[in-house]
């Protein structure tokens, strides 16, 4: 009887241990970041094209007399710094904001810059989610984004500006790294916005959550292709601009792992074997880490593409 009651006094404090460790990692994952640390850098590409760095992805900026044209807007915090950095730039208002695609690091201050009069563009699907977005990863609720900050005008062809001496286009590029992804092109200065369907740092992420595919994340890495001179500045949702030719690098990267992964599928291999095999290996050396801890998500990526083959056997 004794020793019973010594076993479950262990199993309880057992389980309450675990359920404390876990709520430690939980906490810690999700601690708030501190944005007053993170730097907002502008950098000049062209005399009136420019990017800025800050927290999330790149964001572009088109500046004159017409006004200025931004795309993407990365998190609420740091709006206000952001506006800051691009007002040194130049006075004008922000008139027009485009979403690369829906996620919270490129369309976070979406809100804010309606509230300054700026109007959004960004794809039907794109709105739709922000309108009704999906789970998180751990199963919680999205939270939608409020009315201000909605897209004003949605697309599903290009669509196209004429301002400050510039022609841009914004190219939808179906289902990729979401289903609301855009490619923007600013012909004069020859430079080329894919958002996170292309990123020079890491694996690439295909969120079949929010509508990704693989076929199309091929298919938009060809458009980028066929679209691009030997002098366009490619500018990746994450990570330093690039030329074409690592955009060739890049799906051929994608098209290798995607073959040794039907390969395997064929001869019976599981998620998780394929996983272990390391199927990334002949490129790792090849792609720069995506986290400061090295970590180029290459397990994440490899399980994606085979949830996406094994389902369309």
């Amino acid at each position: 009887m004794e020793n019973s009651r010594i076993r479950r006094s262990y199993a309880l404090f057992s389980a309450l241990f675990a359920l404390l460790l876990i709520a430690g990692i939980s906490a810690r994952a999700q601690a708030p970041v501190d944005d007053s640390k993170t730097v907002i850098k502008t950098n000049k590409v062209t005399d009136n094209f420019y990017t800025v760095d800050g927290r999330g992805g790149t964001i572009g900026v088109l500046i004159g007399p017409d006004g200025t044209f931004m795309v993407d807007t990365q998190f609420a915090p740091l709006t206000d710094r952001i506006v800051a950095a691009i007002k040194q730039l130049s006075p004008g208002p922000i008139r027009y904001v485009v979403n690369t695609h829906v996620h919270g690091d490129h369309t976070g201050g979406d809100a804010n810059l309606g509230k300054m009069g700026a109007t959004i563009f960004a794809r039907d699907e794109l709105r739709d989610r922000l309108m009704h977005p999906a789970p998180g990863p751990n199963g919680q609720p999205g939270m939608a984004t409020p009315a201000i900050g909605l897209p004003l005008v949605t697309y599903e062809n290009k669509l196209t500006f004429h301002m400050n001496g510039e022609t841009v286009d914004l190219i939808p590029i179906r289902r990729a790294h979401t289903d609301g992804d855009t490619i923007v092109y600013f012909h004069n200065a020859d430079v080329i916005m894919t958002g996170d369907f292309f990123r020079s740092i890491g694996y690439p992420n295909i969120d079949r959550a929010n509508g990704g595919s693989l076929d199309g994340m091929i298919s938009g890495l060809a458009a980028v292709i066929a679209l691009a001179g030997p002098n366009t500045k490619i500018i990746p949702g994450h990570g330093a601009n690039v030329d074409r030719a690592a955009v060739v690098a890049h799906r051929d990267m994608i098209l290798g792992v995607r073959d040794r992964v039907a390969k395997m599928i064929k001869e019976g291999k599981s998620s998780d074997e394929i996983v272990a095999s390391h199927a990334t290996s002949e490129f790792d050396s090849k792609v720069p880490p995506a986290a400061p801890n090295g970590d180029r998500m290459a397990d994440r990526f490899v399980g994606q593409v085979y949830a996406e083959l094994k389902a369309a056997m």
